[in-house]
């Protein structure tokens, strides 16, 4: 946690991924994130992993260091303490983030009519509106088809939500643009980002859409790494490492360790090409390479690789579950970026807080995620003004909620 962002305020009407974590990061950087939701939660609020007693570990890890506020979206009261919410005055509020539809009670027509200089960012599936998520839009991208062996016929699909996760960092950024333009200029602005032009974008940038534009849809090739010399390889001992030598320090590194300078150079005086100096020529000639490779670390270990392997700067990681990677002291265990939190699950476990360090100040510890309508009242209090005889009245209609639903 950093104050790069602090006195900010950031409502937060969304679910699932991408949006929580546009508020996540928000958060991360010190901005007052209000996260409301349907009281009882919202479509996210019990999606798994789930804890033994059904507490969303998702939902917690998204929302941590957001305030928590409670309504009854059903009802036209509950969409007009939401839309004034987002619009609330002052020159630090005013900017929300979204994946409510383009049309609607949360409309950007509707809510710059109660706020001109209102900033959003919409979160979207298609461009169009149509409805898409992370998996959706991956499959329409061409992705899966890329992923896997070549002998495996069917399409295989990512684990990480790739295109959500850079769509909610994505629109973080284009909030924070949007509020630096405001205060030059004074206007508000909507900003819609689709899941869909996340990926086609991403895809077209990295060069997979040139590539399929002259005739050549990436094939698949297991873990081999496309256009430079990369792979996993199986060790004496049983471990799997994942290893890529792409600079010709690396190369080098690596040929020495596993002492087959002698047969990659015989290999090359073969072939009449220099591995070390060009890149493209290991991935192009990886048939012939593969076998030394695989030979050479039949006969070696984790354990003496790896001293031999960070001395001469080899680029390679272990494969290894998730429980390992917790006892990892470069990802998880030690790492600075965690902090052991108590959750609103009841449960005690290292949560991140902002990923990127700044040498220059204090890192603070993560938040927990609140409990939903945790701040209830202090919001409708704080943000709209209103007076303990309208909460209560909001209360007792069951407009809004506090913790567990009181």
């Amino acid at each position: 946690m950093y104050d790069l962002l602090k006195g900010l305020r950031v409502v937060e009407g969304s679910a699932f991924v991408a949006g929580p974590t546009c508020g996540l990061y928000l958060a991360q950087l010190g901005v007052e994130v209000i996260r409301f939701d349907n009281i009882g939660g919202g479509p996210d609020f019990q999606r798994w992993p789930l804890t033994p007693g059904g507490d969303s570990l998702y939902w917690e890890g998204l929302n941590k260091g957001k305030k928590s506020i409670a309504i009854d979206l059903t009802r036209p009261e509950g969409r007009e303490l939401a839309a004034r919410l987002a619009a609330a005055p002052g020159e630090a509020g005013g900017v929300f983030v979204t994946n409510f539809p383009v049309e609607g009670f949360l409309s950007y027509e509707k809510l710059s009519a109660l706020r001109p200089d209102l900033i959003c960012a919409r979160v979207m599936g298609w461009a169009d509106g149509g409805p898409a998520v992370d998996y959706t839009v991956n499959s329409a991208v061409g992705v899966p088809l890329m992923n896997g062996f070549p002998e495996e016929p069917r399409p295989v699909n990512n684990v990480l939500p790739a295109w959500d996760l850079l769509t909610g960092a994505y629109a973080a950024f284009a909030l924070v643009s949007a509020l630096h333009a405001r205060q030059r200029d004074g206007k508000g602005r909507e900003i819609r980002i689709p899941l869909s032009d996340i990926a086609a974008s991403t895809m077209a940038n990295l060069g997979y859409l040139a590539e399929s534009l002259a005739g050549e849809d990436r094939p698949r090739m297991g873990n081999d790494l496309f256009g430079a010399f990369g792979r996993d390889f199986m060790l004496r001992d049983g471990r799997r490492i994942m290893l890529v030598a792409i600079t010709p320090r690396q190369w080098k590194g690596l040929t020495d360790v596993l002492e087959i300078a002698a047969e990659v150079a015989a290999l090359e005086a073969e072939l009449g090409v220099s591995f070390a100096a060009d890149e493209g020529l290991r991935f192009a000639h990886r048939g012939r390479l593969f076998p030394i490779f695989e030979a050479a670390f039949a006969r070696k270990s984790l354990e003496e690789l790896k001293p031999a392997f960070d001395r001469e700067g080899v680029c390679w990681g272990p494969y290894q579950p998730m429980s390992q990677a917790a006892r990892d002291p470069r990802l998880v265990a030690g790492n600075p970026v965690f902090a052991q939190i108590a959750q609103p699950s009841g449960r005690t476990y290292p949560a991140p807080g902002f990923a990127g360090t700044i040498p220059q100040a204090a890192r603070q510890p993560p938040q927990a995620a609140s409990r939903l309508g945790q701040h209830t009242d202090e919001v409708l209090s704080q943000v709209l003004g209103l007076d303990g005889g309208e909460i209560a009245r909001l209360h007792d209609a069951g407009v809004v909620a506090g913790p567990e639903g009181r």
